[in-house]
């Protein structure tokens, strides 16, 4: 397959262990480690922890955790996928087998989004893991965003004490459909991954809500990062299993 027919998706899944089975999400961060780095057709991948209230969060959910990988596919692949009944196919496709029989054996209730990168800026961990993506498009429906940040360990105090008033606002905003916070590195590398009805509601949110908008200006002011990255999605497909 010629790699200039190929562009970037992802699958972002939120893995809920049942209470009994906690002990084995948190081994899923080593043991996935393993296959996901033998399975060729993914190019980047990161195992995650995620916070309790659906956002950045200084305390853990030690009941749900967080897989994304990013494979390059060509859109009728893509588009298949989107459409295929076999929702195992997906995630097969994207994790490989052996995740998705340990999810199954231990009971985990998983949702995913299959995820197409539109638009957006900056590096993980000095890469450019959704590729060359513009800064903006003209795609106005659904959209799923993604925001992550290194925090520099001297802000790591004026960044905890900030947001959860922006969660609570997030939460309450119009076109807000749901959020998840997942991170590799807990209490500084972070990242918040939401879902809005349409471009307008989360372009409110981001450029309306005056919370919000404060410490954005704060945290390019005083300088919180250390790395960070933008991207928002369309989302081809959300389901659960």
């Amino acid at each position: 397959m010629p790699q200039t027919d190929t562009k970037p998706y992802a699958l972002l899944t939120i893995s809920k262990y049942p209470l009994w089975a906690a002990v084995f999400g948190f081994l899923q961060m080593a043991v996935f480690r393993l296959p996901l780095m033998l399975k060729k057709n993914v190019g980047f991948w990161r195992l995650m922890g995620c916070g309790r209230n659906g956002t950045f969060d200084i305390v853990p959910d030690l009941t749900q955790w967080a897989i994304l990988t990013i494979v390059p596919l060509q859109i009728e692949e893509a588009e298949a996928l989107a459409e295929t009944p076999n929702r195992n196919s997906v995630t097969k496709g994207f994790y490989g087998s052996f995740i998705v029989a340990w999810h199954r054996f231990f009971g985990v209730k998983n949702t995913s989004f299959l995820l197409e990168p539109l638009e957006g800026h900056g590096l993980w961990n000095g890469r450019t893991v959704f590729g060359p993506l513009p800064k903006t498009t003209g795609y106005e429906g659904e959209m799923a965003v993604l925001t992550r940040a290194t925090i520099k360990l001297s802000k790591l105090a004026s960044f905890w004490k900030s947001v959860d008033a922006v969660a609570q606002q997030m939460v309450g905003a119009p076109g807000f459909k749901t959020s998840y916070g997942i991170g590799e590195i807990p209490f500084v590398k972070q990242a918040t991954f939401s879902v809005w009805q349409s471009r307008a509601h989360m372009k409110q949110f981001a450029y309306g809500m005056q919370q919000h908008k404060t410490v954005v200006q704060r945290t390019h002011k005083e300088q919180w990062y250390s790395e960070e990255m933008f991207v928002r999605f369309k989302i081809l497909r959300q389901f659960s299993q």
